[in-house]
């Protein structure tokens, strides 16, 4: 994964810019070329360098101590140099955070509702707590909006943010019309041990779809919802809680001509806030830490996977390896009374690979951040799928 800087950092800027340089020449990393783009409304580079994601924010470089690097260097090398950077920003980090607690207990009242409409991410779970042995922990959870009336990535990612969550990168499926944001929690609580709700935070990843870019009878009957959710549309989370929607009860027809369009549209009508996915993290797993064993061992107990252009969806760079299940469908009650299937949700499953620069770490030694971080366009694509009609095998509209 691309790392991001601010323009401050990435150019070596203020003293914590010197402090950045001297830890990448510790590490014996030849510079490297970088791109520019905009994330988030700020200039960002993105370098081959794979720096922890405690060095990122480019607000903690100021306060870090020179010399601490410097000592640490003669004294132990690079290794002994990243971990003396890590132990002097650690603190910072843990400076006016939300309280942990909430932030645990919106994670967890977002994955009952999830849970209780898909009974396959009910069933993959307990046969890996039954079979692994390890901690299960959540990699990153997933939510589909609507890029209109203010009821897109903003209104869901706005209390990730207040909690803490910073913005990574962004993401875009031009063929599905479709943009998307992932979201980093607090570097502390993405490395550490526990086991689902009590184990480290989620990535968050955010979609859209770009409502303006389809068809004019489409863009219709989105707007005659989310135009009517007006100020409520910030109460997202709260909705996603709630399962609950924040527009009118959809009716068939304006879902069954959706559908015909966009099957995330369609999704995304009936099923609104909800939680779209949650993912395991294969490689924080005992016996099962490998993601083709666990592919095998969960299609062999009837857990039915997402084939979409093979069931294990691999990063270029090969260091992003997922695969997920095929949706769950629930039945709907239309807003005149018609009852229909539609698809719900769906579990993912993803591994990370020790990044090449830390191949020589032995395994009690790798955290989180020595991974290849981030998400791909060529997966999530794929992943998308998971909800379609070619998957659950339902008729399309």
């Amino acid at each position: 994964m691309a790392l991001m800087m601010s323009a401050r950092v990435a150019t070596g800027v203020s003293s914590g810019g010197a402090v950045l340089g001297a830890s990448v020449r510790a590490l014996g990393v030849a510079p490297c070329m970088c791109s520019s783009g905009v994330v988030a409304g700020r200039k960002a580079f993105h370098c081959g360098v794979k720096i922890p994601p405690v060095f990122r924010d480019s607000s903690f470089f100021p306060r870090l101590d020179p010399n601490l690097l410097s000592k640490a260097v003669r004294r132990g090398g690079s290794s002994v140099a990243m971990n003396a950077l890590r132990a002097s920003a650690d603190s910072r980090l843990k400076e006016g955070q939300p309280p942990v607690p909430l932030m645990r207990s919106l994670l967890s009242a977002m994955v009952r509702p999830y849970l209780m409409k898909n009974p396959t991410a009910v069933a993959a779970l307990d046969l890996i707590r039954k079979h692994d042995g390890g901690p299960v922990c959540y990699d990153h959870f997933a939510f589909r909006t609507f890029g209109v009336d203010g009821c897109g990535i903003d209104a869901m990612s706005q209390v990730f943010l207040d909690l803490g969550y910073k913005v990574r990168d962004e993401l875009r499926f031009p063929a599905k019309k479709l943009r998307a944001l992932w979201f980093s929690p607090p570097d502390h609580l993405l490395d550490m041990e526990g086991s689902e709700a009590d184990g480290p935070l989620p990535r968050i990843f955010i979609s859209e779809i770009i409502v303006s870019e389809l068809s004019r009878e489409a863009q219709e009957i989105i707007k005659r919802y989310t135009s009517r959710s007006g100020p409520i549309s910030k109460y997202a989370a709260t909705a996603s809680v709630l399962n609950s929607l924040t527009w009118p009860t959809p009716h068939l027809s304006d879902y069954q001509t959706l559908a015909k369009e966009s099957e995330y549209a369609a999704w995304t009508l009936v099923n609104g806030y909800a939680l779209n996915h949650t993912t395991v993290s294969v490689h924080r797993l005992g016996s099962l830490r490998n993601i083709e064993k666990l592919n095998d061992f969960l299609q062999e107990n009837g857990i039915k996977l997402n084939s979409e252009g093979g069931i294990l969806k691999v990063s270029p760079d090969g260091g992003l390896q997922q695969s997920s299940s095929v949706a769950d469908t629930v039945t709907f009650t239309f807003a005149g009374g018609e009852v229909e299937q539609v698809p719900a949700s769906y579990i993912e499953f993803a591994e990370r690979l020790v990044l090449p620069i830390h191949g020589d770490l032995h395994a009690d030694q790798i955290h989180e951040w020595h991974r290849r971080d981030g998400f791909e366009v060529g997966n999530a694509d794929k992943i998308f799928e998971s909800t379609s009609s070619d998957q659950t095998g339902m008729r399309k509209c």
